[in-house]
């Protein structure tokens, strides 16, 4: 049975547990600016907390907003993964394997909420991304960011279960929007968020189809394996390129070298 988690944008203090259990977990490095608020995901961050200053009752207040893949019921990544590296699991998790991935990052150009991450500095990369810590889920037990949620805004159960809760909390009188966000985008995903505030005031991507995206992306990404690796390829050479560069750069600047 798929599973998924509620998030409850109205109950979110912003204490970033779940991004530290997160790390924890996942064996991620930890640094000061992952887990500063408004900081972005990449390749060691597999969540984040930011922080919207909007207005509630024409008075200032603020909303804190977890962040992370979404794991799309029919994910755009996955069809993009012409190796099959990527796949969605039936427990809700969209999960990585490496040892079939071959670099060619169409995962990445797919995604239409820009999740998977890549280790660029990396002599032998991977693609990095939240996996909704598919071994615990595998196990009955909730994500590890769920479990050490102190406000009670994250909700862990089979989808239908919690896409009636969130239905039922947005019909209510608690003052929510009438949108489930997760519900359509993108074809759905296991991830659902409900809030007092338009989406779009709180940074998330509203104009996203509600077709499900592998109908877009096997006709267009469905290129050969060897296209794909000389776009990977395009991409490192860019990368390295451009680094270089900043180095020079920084070598000019510094006493002595002008």
């Amino acid at each position: 049975m798929s599973k998924g988690v509620l998030v409850d944008l109205t109950k979110c203090i912003g204490c970033g547990s779940c991004s530290v259990a997160c790390k924890m977990w996942n064996a991620l490095p930890y640094s000061q600016t992952s887990q500063q608020q408004g900081s972005n995901l990449d390749a060691d961050t597999w969540t984040v907390i930011n922080r919207a200053e909007v207005k509630k009752d024409n008075e200032p207040a603020w909303r804190f907003i977890k962040y992370q893949c979404l794991h799309c019921d029919e994910p755009a990544c996955a069809s993009a993964c012409f190796s099959k590296a990527l796949k969605k699991t039936k427990e809700g998790p969209v999960v990585y394997d490496v040892s079939l991935c071959v670099g060619c990052r169409y995962c990445m150009l797919a995604c239409p909420f820009n999740v998977p991450k890549y280790e660029w500095d990396k002599a032998f990369p991977e693609v990095r991304k939240c996996q909704m810590c598919a071994n615990r889920v595998y196990n009955g037990d909730s994500p590890a960011c769920v479990s050490v949620c102190p406000a009670g805004a994250l909700t862990y159960g089979e989808h239908k279960t919690i896409l009636a809760m969130a239905r039922e909390k947005i019909n209510g009188d608690g003052g929510y929007v009438k949108h489930i966000f997760g519900e359509k985008e993108a074809g759905g995903t296991s991830w659902l968020y409900i809030s007092d505030i338009p989406f779009e005031n709180l940074g998330f991507r509203t104009n996203v189809t509600t077709k499900p995206l592998p109908e877009y992306t096997e006709s267009i990404l469905g290129l050969t394996p060897a296209v794909g690796l000389s776009w990977g390829a395009l991409l490192t050479g860019m990368y390295v390129y451009n680094r270089r560069r900043n180095e020079i750069a920084k070598e000019k600047e510094k006493p002595g070298n002008k």
